[in-house]
């Protein structure tokens, strides 16, 4: 018999859209949260909408959405928003990311929530957040990446700062949420004096956070770190190098007990006591000449030997795989990280396996995303308590 989840019990109500809460939400439903998925009638998610498709199926919707119930409720109408404090009273976390002062417009704030539900966790996830003078600016993943001084250190120098090429913002914004919500409740269960919360995130906060460096950097030394397309003033060497045959790897030094295995590995211990070279520090002052010699000698090796030899002698180093390639790689197989399910329309299809690996209680997809509305008439009955009488008064106003 399989044991509980660890979220098994908890109630997630999930009014988000997109993908950075929604990406939070999939994850507590990894883990056993019943999640409850609020869309627009007859409109859905807009990640419904978004590419890419096969035909007009959108493949990125089963894996984002997966473990979730869809329920569809118009908060524009009063009657919808009856029903949604309704669910509010039943659950444990709320999670939404409209603009700020878009639910306190439809009479469903904060301050109104906690009235029907002391208990409520609910965070509430902004491009800016929920306070100071930019509040009430549109934020998106891209553009709160751009503000978190992020983009600015990507690219070449002699080139223009480049985007991410895919969400990354969105996607750790969501991990975020998965914290703030696993916090929140733990803090409200476990406390004697304990009780809910709003939690307030901001897009742009969940990278500026990772950005210790940047703020150390000018705080002491009034230095504004430029764009570079590698580990630029950290460790050396350090970057993307190309093999003999042609293709790129990564690798880097970030101690210098690893710059000894790579020395010894190149058989260039002359390297560990020459004054350019003995200690980080030293090297990073001599970066280019120091990058050349491993670029020089990672280039008269094949790939797969080039990995064989320094992964005998301890160097960290990785092969640049394309999504094939790691649809291919052994790693990626042995740890389950590619599942397959079952599509209704579909058949067989592949996503991203349970991360992270629980020994005693992993997760499980239970359902692949909903279609819209799959859950309406089993949420209303069963958790709001509504008749089919007033279920069905509800889908003639289109509240549902």
């Amino acid at each position: 018999m399989m044991k509980r989840l660890p979220l098994e019990g908890v109630k997630v109500l999930d009014v988000s859209t997109m993908i950075a809460a929604p990406f939070g939400t999939a994850l507590l439903g990894d883990f056993g949260a019943d999640v409850i998925k609020v869309e627009m009638p007859g409109k859905g998610d807009t990640s419904r909408h978004v590419g890419p498709f096969s035909d007009s199926e959108p493949l990125r919707w089963p894996g984002l959405s997966r473990n979730k119930k869809s329920l569809t409720l118009d908060l524009h109408k009063s009657e919808g928003v009856e029903v949604f404090k309704q669910l509010v009273s039943k659950v444990d976390i709320l999670i939404e990311n409209f603009r700020p002062g878009t639910l306190e417009k439809w009479g469903a704030g904060y301050e109104e929530l906690k009235k029907v539900n002391p208990n409520l966790v609910m965070i509430r996830v902004s491009g800016y957040g929920q306070t100071g003078p930019y509040r009430e600016k549109a934020g998106f993943g891209t553009p709160a990446t751009a503000f978190s001084g992020y983009t600015y250190l990507q690219g070449f120098p002699d080139r223009h700062p480049t985007s991410p090429s895919f969400s990354l913002t969105d996607y750790i914004c969501g991990i975020y949420v998965a914290f703030s919500a696993v916090t929140g409740i733990y803090y409200r269960d476990v406390n004697p004096e304990g009780s809910g919360q709003m939690v307030d995130i901001a897009l742009f906060e969940t990278v500026f956070r990772m950005m210790e460096f940047l703020v150390a950097e000018y705080d002491q030394l009034g230095k504004v770190r430029e764009r570079s397309p590698g580990l630029a003033g950290h460790s050396s060497p350090s970057g993307t190098f190309k093999t003999k045959d042609g293709h790129y790897v990564v690798l880097v030094t970030s101690t210098d007990s690893t710059f000894e295995r790579l020395a010894k590995a190149m058989n260039r211990e002359d390297m560990l006591t020459d004054d350019k070279f003995y200690t980080n520090a030293k090297r990073l002052e001599n970066n280019d000449e120091t990058n050349q010699i491993v670029s020089d000698w990672i280039g008269t090796i094949d790939r797969d030997d080039l990995l064989e030899r320094l992964d005998k002698f301890g160097v960290p180093v990785s092969p640049i795989l394309s999504i094939k390639d790691i649809f291919e790689n052994p790693q990626y197989k042995a740890r389950e990280d590619i599942i397959e399910v079952d599509h209704p329309r579909l058949g067989k299809i592949k996503m991203p396996g349970i991360v992270p690996k629980f020994e005693q209680t992993p997760g499980r997809i239970r359902s692949i995303a909903p279609d819209l509305g799959e859950h309406n008439d089993e949420i209303l009955q069963n958790l709001v308590g509504l008749t089919e009488q007033e279920i069905e008064e509800l889908k003639q106003k289109s509240v549902i």
